[in-house]
């Protein structure tokens, strides 16, 4: 074997070598763009599923009120023994404005009960955006400083929550609530909720 042939493995070795780490990267990438890059992100797992909805209080909506009665805040033990809806909205919230005339038809549903929490949003606002579309909530909880969204693992408002009837979170809509998914999705999940436990 010549000196020349002998010289050039070890280098060819050392440019395999430096390859190596952007080939891994390369194919890293590939694997999470096709197994996270194209999904829908209204399916994104909660690792919340299955576990006791928080228990964290919230203030009611100051100068909210409903047939002459203020509207109650967010008390966790009204989870138990029923069904409960949870929407984590906001006025500013473009989405919300298009998914509340879904809610209030969603809060007609008396075998359930539909709560809001109120994400970042300034009282006046709030009660501005309820007055404009309805408020379908029997309870309206104000997280002024996002610490309940980040305990229900809120990536965005949007989103809702179904609280089964012992009190553990059996479902988690990522996203608004539109024609093309209250009946495939939420309703179809409020119903098993509905027979689970009856």
């Amino acid at each position: 074997m010549s000196e020349q042939a002998t010289s050039e493995a070890p280098a060819q070795r050392r440019s395999f070598l430096m390859l190596l780490p952007l080939v891994a990267f390369l194919a890293l990438a590939a694997l999470f763009w096709f197994r996270l890059g194209d999904t829908d992100p209204s399916r994104i797992p909660s690792a919340l599923i299955g576990h006791p909805a928080p228990q964290t209080p919230l203030p009611p909506l100051d100068g909210l009120v409903t047939d002459g009665a203020p509207v109650p805040g967010l008390d966790p033990a009204i989870f138990k023994g029923k069904v409960s809806v949870i929407n984590v909205w906001a006025s500013w919230c473009i989405p919300c404005h298009d998914e509340a005339p879904l809610l209030t038809e969603l809060g007609r549903d008396k075998r359930l009960q539909l709560i809001g929490i109120n994400y970042k949003d300034s009282p006046d606002n709030a009660r501005r955006f309820l007055g404009r579309y309805g408020n379908p909530y029997g309870f309206v909880g104000v997280d002024g400083n996002g610490r309940a969204a980040i305990e229900w693992g809120v990536y965005g408002v949007p989103e809702t929550f179904i609280v089964g009837r012992e009190g553990k979170i059996v479902y988690k809509l990522v996203g608004p609530v539109t024609p093309d998914n209250i009946d495939s999705e939420l309703k179809a999940e409020i119903d098993k909720a509905l027979k689970s436990g009856s």
